[in-house]
């Protein structure tokens, strides 16, 4: 049976799980609301960061990405935090829809699978 390890688990969910190499990310929502639609990437980005860090990779190593905007006019915005956050020449495969948010202050949620990249030490 292959190992799985989680990561801040609670009692609904993990941020994250990694299995044969791959890092599963729980879809990552903003704990600032009031920003706009661009500080609101910027943060969950920067959770993207975090939760791949501790796991072993970075956004280089993004297999896939699915995004959710609860207002698909927000794109445009949004777009320009992703392409300046995703390095040139690694820009996965996404997704991105509009959607309705579990709160109404979401404005995004992204979810995000990856390749470790080292050995995590968690």
């Amino acid at each position: 049976m292959a190992n799985i390890q989680r990561f801040h688990v609670g009692p609904r969910l993990s941020e994250a799980a990694v299995h044969n190499g791959t890092i599963y990310l729980a879809g990552q929502v903003p704990d600032d609301t009031s920003l706009d639609i661009r500080g609101q990437t910027a943060q969950v980005l920067a959770m993207v960061d975090r939760l791949l860090a501790e796991a072993g990779s970075d956004k280089s190593h993004i297999l896939m990405t699915q995004i959710f905007l609860r207002d698909i006019t927000d794109i445009d915005a949004m777009n320009e935090v992703w392409d300046a956050w995703i390095p040139q020449g690694h820009t996965p495969p996404r997704a991105t829809v509009q959607a309705a948010m579990a709160k109404v202050a979401y404005k995004i949620e992204i979810v995000v699978t990856a390749a470790v990249a080292t050995v995590a030490t968690t």
